[in-house]
C-alpha cells in the first residue's frame, strides 16, 4: 500500500475558532484520515497531521492552504516560532510501498498549485531543487518580515509562484522528509537567555547533536522558558540522549526540568531506545507492544 502523511504548521495558534475552520477542510477531504492537530498560544502555530492516498492528501492540502490563505493574515501575525507564511512548511512524509522519488512529485505538484494561487512557494529536504535549500533554516531565515529582501535577492527567486511578496500570505516551504519529531523541554526559569544556551548546546549547528535543531523561547503565560527542538533523525540521535543533555546542561544554571512536549505525532519505534534507556530494558522491542501486532 502506498501512502503519504503531511503535518502542515500553519501560523495561528491563538484563535482556535479559526483553526478549526482550516482543520474543517481536512475532515471535509474524502480519502485522507485526520490524525491530529495542536496549536501552541506562545508560538502562535498549529501543527496538523493526516495521511492518506498520496494524491487525495494533495488535494486535501490544496483545500487546506486555500483555506488558511483566506484566514490568516501574516502582515499582523506575531509570536514565538519562526515562520515567513501562514501554510509556513508543508512536509510529506511517505509511508508504506510509496518511495522518496514519488513524494517528491507530489511535493512539486502541490508548489506549482501553490504558485497559482500567488503564494511563492520554495522546496526543501528531498524536495529541494538545489543543495542551499535543503535546510529549512536557511530558507526560512530572514522569516517574514524578510521576505521581501529575500525575493529581490540574487539565488533566491521562488521555486514556484511569483518572485514578488505577498503580504497576506507570505510565502510556503514544501517539502519531503524522514519523520520528524517535534519535542520541547520547559524550565523552571523566566530567564530565556538559559534556554537559548542550552539550545545551542544540543543543536547541530553550534556543535550540538548532528540531527538535533533547537532554540529557546519564552512561555509568557507560563513564566517558564523552552528549548524548543526538532529532532530530524530520531534512529541516529534518540529522544532520551537529547532530554539528558537538556536535563545537565539546565543543572549547571541552577534550573530544573517542568516537563516536556511531544507536538503531534511520532513513530512507535522512536520510544523503544527511550524503554530501553530508562527502564533498562536492554533488549525491548516494539514487537513486544500488543498494539504492534493488533495493527499488522
Amino acid at each position: 500500500m502506498k501512502l503519504m502523511e503531511c503535518v502542515p504548521n500553519i501560523s495561528e495558534g491563538r484563535d482556535l475558532d479559526k483553526v478549526e475552520r482550516i482543520v474543517d477542510a481536512v475532515r471535509e477531504s474524502p480519502g485522507v484520515t485526520l490524525l491530529d492537530y495542536s496549536s501552541d498560544a506562545d508560538h502562535n502555530r498549529s501543527v496538523i497531521t493526516y495521511l492518506g492516498d498520496p494524491q487525495k492528501v494533495v488535494e486535501a492540502t490544496l483545500a487546506l492552504c486555500e483555506r488558511a490563505y483566506a484566514e490568516i493574515d501574516m502582515s499582523v501575525h506575531r509570536g514565538g516560532h519562526p515562520r515567513m507564511g501562514a501554510v509556513d512548511v508543508i512536509p510529506f512524509i511517505p509511508l508504506g510501498e510509496l518511495t522518496t522519488e514519488e513524494a517528491v512529485t507530489y511535493a512539486h505538484a502541490l508548489g506549482e498549485a501553490l504558485g497559482v494561487m500567488g503564494v511563492p512557494v520554495y522546496f526543501y529536504e528531498d524536495a529541494a531543487t538545489r543543495s542551499e535549500r535543503r535546510n529549512l533554516a536557511d530558507v526560512r531565515r530572514g522569516e517574514y518580515e524578510g521576505l521581501a529582501v529575500k525575493l529581490a535577492t540574487p539565488g533566491w527567486e521562488p521555486d514556484a509562484g511569483p518572485n514578488a511578496l505577498n503580504p497576506r500570505s507570505g510565502a510556503t516551504v514544501v517539502g519531503v522528509r524522514f519523520p520528524l519529531i517535534a519535542f520541547n523541554v520547559n524550565l523552571g526559569t523566566a530567564d530565556v537567555t538559559v534556554a537559548a544556551r542550552i539550545a545551542d548546546a544540543v543543536r547541530h549547528v553550534r556543535g550540538g547533536y548532528r540531527h538535533v535543531k533547537a532554540m529557546g523561547l519564552a512561555l509568557e503565560d507560563q513564566g517558564q522558558v523552552q528549548v524548543s527542538m526538532n529532532l530530524v533523525n530520531y534512529r541516529e540521535t534518540p529522544i532520551h540522549r537529547v532530554v539528558e543533555t537538556v536535563r545537565s546542561e539546565a543543572a549547571r544554571h541552577g534550573v530544573s526540568i517542568t516537563g516536556c512536549e511531544l507536538i503531534g505525532l511520532a513513530p512507535l519505534a522512536a520510544f523503544e531506545e527511550t524503554i530501553r534507556h530508562y527502564l533498562q530494558i536492554h533488549d525491548f522491542s516494539t514487537d513486544q507492544v500488543i498494539e504492534t501486532h493488533m495493527l499488522s
